[in-house]
């Protein structure tokens, strides 16, 4: 025992023996304190003292238990060394009392399970060696709720804030009753429904260039429209009566790698389409290959209702991606405004097109690549993959919040 615990020993002698002096001033002897260190497991109540003031658990621990007394923290009721069941341990061994309950002693069964978690007021002055799992100490009792924690090992006194929350696992705590969802998650084409503000228009029947990282186009073989790109991979499109119109931005490649060596190729938009397409309109994936030559669609809506068909196609088949089920065509065609193929005058174009329209989601490209190919659709080296609307007249507008097509390679 140390030479502080010793000496608080001492104190607590006196004290019990001017405590009592009002009664029998001090006629009795006071049997010396057990000093010796002999391990927690049997801590020492002094002279069998039946519980001093706190023994019922009341809340501030009296101001002076005797020697070894349980200060008020804790169901249980003194006795010697005795945990109650809640959640205080009895007196400890040379403990001073004081103002407010004394920490316990010896193991606090209560720290694990006590149901009040009220441990003792305002904690002892100083606490000795302890148990190995106290209860949790002073005003506390956080843990005593808790279906874990004990009030920590060998605490010290004082306020048992801190100690009492010592457990591992504290009522609540970090597992909190959940809370608001948080923003949409980063890549949810479905959750952005609006166009940046802002944006550069682009007024032609023929032009090309770059906007956030992707390259834009836009095309007619009539009047010409307008094209409105942002800082964001996203567009808006706008005609009237504009002949075979088509706007498009996404990925420009050069002919040298077929689809395969991109990876997964895939795309991300959001639609919102006012007005009308005029004969024919699609809203999806579009682009080219060479070698062979053949312009693709992919067609996911359309201002004419859904499902469309070129016309003059081959059915090729069917097949279920990104939870829709789609139709394959093939059409040899010699176009409206020429091919992108050098040389090449009639080609053939490949078309899925979607059973039920949609105006956003993800497009897994590459998937439908594979589809094509099992069913003898051969695509040559890749050109560009882009998204697109394409109409065939009328006057219309159509915002493209989100429009982005990525590789892995």
């Amino acid at each position: 025992m140390s030479r502080l615990s010793r000496s608080f020993g001492s104190f607590g002698v006196a004290s019990a023996c001017l405590a009592a002096a009002a009664i029998a001033a001090c006629s009795a002897t006071v049997p010396p304190l057990d000093l010796s260190d002999d391990g927690p497991s049997e801590p020492v109540a002094g002279k069998a003292n039946n519980g001093g003031t706190g023994g019922t658990g009341a809340s501030t621990g009296g101001t002076g238990a005797s020697t070894g007394g349980t200060g008020t923290g804790g169901s249980a009721t003194g006795g010697s060394g005795v945990i109650g069941s809640g959640g205080t341990g009895a007196a400890g061994r040379a403990s001073t009392g004081g103002s407010g309950g004394t920490i316990g002693g010896g193991t606090g069964a209560g720290g694990v399970h006590a149901a009040g978690g009220t441990g003792g007021s305002s904690g002892g002055t100083v606490a000795t060696t302890g148990g190995t799992a106290g209860i949790s100490f002073g005003t506390g009792g956080t843990s005593g709720r808790g279906s874990g924690g004990g009030g920590g090992r060998a605490a010290t006194a004082g306020s048992g804030g801190t100690v009492g929350r010592g457990g591992n696992t504290s009522t609540a705590g970090t597992s909190s009753g959940g809370g608001s969802a948080g923003a949409p998650p980063v890549g949810d084409p479905c959750a952005t429904t609006t166009v940046p503000s802002g944006g550069t228009q682009h007024a032609s029947s023929n032009a090309s260039g770059t906007a956030s990282g992707l390259s834009w186009t836009i095309w007619s073989n009539g009047s010409g429209g307008s094209i409105t790109t942002y800082s964001t991979p996203a567009f808006s499109a706008a005609w009237n009566n504009s002949g075979d119109f088509l706007a498009r931005i996404g990925l420009q490649w050069n002919n040298t790698k077929t689809y395969d060596q991109y990876g997964t190729i895939s795309a991300q938009f959001f639609s919102t389409k006012s007005g009308s397409g005029g004969g024919y309109s699609y809203i999806g994936i579009y682009g080219w290959s060479t070698n062979p030559c053949v312009e693709w669609y992919i067609v996911d809506d359309s201002y004419n209702p859904m499902p469309v068909n070129p016309g003059n196609t081959t059915n090729k088949g069917t097949k279920t991606i990104d939870g829709g089920t789609y139709t394959f065509y093939t059409r040899a065609t010699s176009g409206t405004g020429g091919s992108k193929c050098s040389g090449v005058s009639n080609w053939n174009q490949f078309y899925s097109v979607r059973q039920t329209a949609r105006h956003c989601g993800t497009i897994s490209i590459s998937e439908h690549f594979d589809a094509w190919a099992a069913a003898g659709m051969t695509l040559g080296k890749m050109d560009q993959a882009q998204i697109l609307v394409e109409v065939g007249g009328g006057s219309g507008k159509i915002d493209f919040p989100i429009a982005n097509v990525t590789t892995t390679m």
